[in-house]
């Protein structure tokens, strides 16, 4: 109890109003970082890069934010051991004070070494396997754990993963700090995977982005809870359902999380609550619809289109768009590479200033349940041909 009331305290200052900054952009490439996991040391092979890298970990120790690459997308970070830090994300990005933040680590040494936590034996393969890499696991909070209760929103759990971009590694390892890090973008914005979408949202909010380059996975890490039983789901992201389940060791048996929890419902990780990943066009998601005219027709007997309506057609496995006029973005053929263009594609379409996103759905095996998951989010309609 008085955990939760601290919480409350700290976010009800925090949203008093937001700083303004001149937000600076600074280049890095991660090609120059090399990291040596044994050793436990890094070394830059650039000065650019290894300047901004310690700009950006300086500001962290001084209790601010920074945006960063990766490899899932850009995340908005500060140290998961301050709360006046944390405070700082909520207000930047607008977001709701019951949602909590997934920490960022550059070893698992330090679950142990910094936030005063064993790891349950269960996650051992998983941490084996997809170490770095886009998971987040759920963590008890020990007694004597250092984790604001702002990252956790006031629960006895908290989320962890270890990133496998090696900026974000570097960032984390040089501010020996772990990094509470939720997307960097305005909250409900379709989540950022260019420096580019981070400044847009961002701009004169935020001191510093560190800009990367694009994101390889495009979608938020999966989230599993390995402390009840059988384990839980709790967000599909980079790392699939069906990969999980073939480790075995007790994750054969995992569930899935529902996919949105109700207004007054605590939730463990991010994504299950309020709106999220929505551009500011209307998203009509079609399931089941091989065929483009046909999605069309059907969208058209509740609703009409007019010469003035501007459309875009996010497109996937099957639509022939050849005959059309809209603006088509081809989202890719396969999972990963629909999942690495969809925030993108979300954006670009917003940049043209249409009024109505068609978008292409997809199967919910392998990556397409992470897929569908954002999209069901971020669509104002969705309509199925089941």
């Amino acid at each position: 109890m008085f955990i939760r009331r601290r919480f409350f305290s700290i976010i009800g200052r925090a949203m008093n109003g937001t700083q303004q900054y001149e937000t600076e952009v600074l280049k890095v490439n991660p090609s120059t970082i090399i990291i040596n996991d044994e050793k436990k040391s890094i070394e830059f092979t650039n000065s650019e890069t290894k300047k901004a890298i310690e700009t950006a970990a300086s500001l962290l120790r001084s209790s601010q934010v920074v945006g960063f690459p990766t490899e899932t997308v850009y995340g908005l970070g500060a140290s998961s051991l301050s709360s006046d830090a944390v405070t700082k994300i909520y207000e930047a990005k607008n977001r709701p004070a019951d949602n909590p933040l997934i920490s960022h680590i550059s070893s698992v040494d330090m679950i142990k070494n910094v936030f005063k936590t064993e790891v349950p034996e269960i996650y051992n393969p998983l941490i084996s396997k997809f170490w770095p890499g886009p998971l987040s696991i759920i963590l008890p909070v020990s007694d004597d754990c250092p984790v604001s209760p702002v990252v956790t929103a006031g629960q006895n759990t908290f989320a962890v993963r270890m990133p496998e971009n090696k900026i974000a590694r570097a960032l984390i390892q040089v501010s020996n700090l772990p990094l509470a890090a939720p997307s960097a973008n305005a909250s409900t914005r379709p989540s950022p995977t260019k420096a580019e979408h981070v400044l847009h949202d961002l701009n004169g909010r935020i001191p510093l982005i560190l800009d990367g380059g694009l994101c390889d996975v495009g979608l938020e890490s999966t989230v599993v809870d390995g402390t009840v039983d059988p384990p839980m789901l709790l967000r599909p992201g980079g790392v699939s359902l069906e990969e999980i389940r073939k480790l075995g060791h007790g994750w054969e048996n995992i569930v899935l999380g529902k996919k949105t929890a109700g207004q007054y419902e605590k939730v463990r990780t991010p994504g299950m609550k309020y709106k999220h990943y929505s551009p500011t066009a209307r998203v009509i998601l079609f399931e089941n619809f091989d065929k483009l005219e046909s999605a069309i027709d059907t969208y058209l007997k509740n609703s009409t289109i007019t010469s003035n309506t501007k459309i875009a057609v996010l497109t996937t496995k099957h639509w022939d768009t050849s005959g059309g006029g809209n603006l088509v973005i081809p989202l890719g053929k396969e999972g990963e590479e629909i999942q690495r263009n969809l925030f993108a594609a979300l954006r670009d379409a917003d940049a043209q200033e249409v009024d109505l996103i068609f978008v292409e759905g997809v199967d919910e095996g392998e990556q397409g349940l992470a897929i569908m998951n954002r999209l069901s989010k971020a669509a104002s309609d969705i309509i199925s041909n089941k």
